[in-house]
């Protein structure tokens, strides 16, 4: 068991983690032209410089999309399955594959011990993703990626892809061409983790958090059992309220991206009734995994978030002894952008771009939780993490998010840790109710 932290560092805690919500939520111009200029200097050493997606919000109850994009520098790439070993569609792409930076689908089901999994299961299960604003080329855009790694179509025609606006209708909201980066990122790592499954894209009128959250409901409603929520934004005491409007759909898995700006906690992913999906590093190499993993962060105020929430209660599920509250995260995938994930884009941007953030686990672990089936009934999806055996997650056990004394809140180490909680997934075995 780890030592509770004193009342003074729980105090300090919840201050850094107003703080950082403050930064996330920003209110201000200036604090969207603060982080792009940190960003490119923390990235420096990766070589790696980026950018938000989404505009900073101009006001309180407003929520930011978690994705960035790549603007120079050098990325992984695209990890290629060999000719040879490739048979139909992904044959006559692997050629192509060759112009695409960052990973792509068989490095993500690689990493997670997914292609046995995602080659077999996912059909006739649906994902759906909630996001603001409207992406007019998004099924044009997925059908592109979706055909450059030699995916199964996924069409409206077909009855795979389907897009609604927050009341289920086609009243479909202003485009943003911010948004419909992340949109891009959220359909295409769908695609890469569960190829079989279909995915419902809801979009809300707007970034707030009732927006937001009413299409998280219609999402439900419509009947999907997975979905990911690639956003958030500060801390406040409204948010118990939020909890149960939006948020509290038993036997559903909802995921929360973490958060980009280091150590300090967001909303939604402080609720209890979500699954708070934090990020890393992911590098190919030649242990007997072929991949390892440490936390995505380079400073205070870049990486992935992680703490101690200032009002949510710990569920009961959560049994780490140094934070009274709800602890992020619960489980993590790859967000860091210099390890970064290929997405195609012809809204937001100009075609192919390599995307980091949380934005970018969020998606993949709803998809895991599709993968392994649908959650029981009146079930809360992240306590299954809590009681899987930990062989099926790959512990991350270096790095750091931040300042917190040096403890598991922001320090990666054996067991549970805030940036990257349980691990990342080692196969599906971890995600079945």
């Amino acid at each position: 068991m780890r030592t509770p932290t004193s009342s003074k560092a729980r105090r300090t805690t919840l201050a850094l983690t107003a703080a950082t919500g403050l930064a996330i939520a920003g209110l201000g111009v200036g604090s969207q032209a603060a982080f792009a200029g940190t960003a490119t200097a923390q990235q420096a050493h990766h070589k790696v410089t980026f950018t938000r997606s989404c505009a900073v919000p101009q006001h309180a109850g407003y929520l930011a999309c978690n994705a960035l994009r790549v603007t120079g520098g050098s990325t992984v790439k695209t990890h290629l399955v060999h000719p040879a070993a490739a048979t139909g569609a992904r044959q006559a792409n692997a050629q192509a594959d060759a112009t695409v930076s960052g990973y792509g689908p068989a490095d993500i089901q690689s990493a997670y011990n997914l292609a046995s999994a995602a080659a077999a299961n996912g059909a006739g299960e649906t994902v759906a993703i909630v996001d603001a604003q409207d992406d007019p080329n998004a099924e044009s855009d997925l059908a592109t990626y979706r055909s450059q790694f030699g995916l199964p179509a996924c069409t409206s025609a077909g009855g795979c892809f389907s897009k609604v606006d927050e009341n289920g209708g086609t009243n479909y909201p202003s485009p943003d061409s911010g948004w419909a980066g992340e949109i891009s990122l959220d359909l295409d790592m769908v695609s890469a983790t569960c190829p079989n499954c279909n995915i419902l894209l809801v979009e809300a009128s707007s970034a707030s958090t009732q927006d937001l959250g009413t299409a998280v409901n219609q999402a439900v409603a419509l009947g999907a059992k997975f979905v990911s929520n690639s956003y958030g934004g500060s801390e406040s005491s409204d948010e118990v309220n939020a909890d149960s409007s939006y948020y509290n759909h038993p036997g559903v898995a909802i995921t929360a991206s973490a958060g980009d700006s280091g150590y300090g906690v967001e909303y939604p992913a402080a609720s209890p009734y979500v699954t708070a999906v934090g990020g890393t590093s992911l590098t190919q190499d030649s242990s007997a995994r072929g991949w390892s993993e440490s936390v995505w962060g380079t400073s205070a105020t870049e990486g992935t978030g992680s703490g101690c929430s200032a009002y949510e209660t710990k569920p009961t599920w959560q049994t780490d002894s140094g934070c009274a509250n709800r602890t992020v995260a619960d489980v993590s995938a790859v967000a860091d952008p210099a390890t970064g994930v290929a997405v195609y884009d012809t809204y937001g941007a100009s075609g192919w771009n390599v995307y980091g953030g949380t934005s970018a686990s969020s998606p993949i672990i709803a998809s895991v939780y599709a993968l392994a089936g649908n959650p029981g009934a009146n079930t809360t999806p992240a306590a299954d993490l809590y009681a899987a055996d930990p062989s099926n997650l790959n512990n991350v056990t270096t790095g750091s998010n931040g300042d917190c004394g040096g403890t598991y809140l922001c320090t990666a180490g054996p067991g549970y840790n805030g940036p990257t909680g349980l691990g990342t997934p080692n196969g599906t075995g971890a995600f079945s109710g």
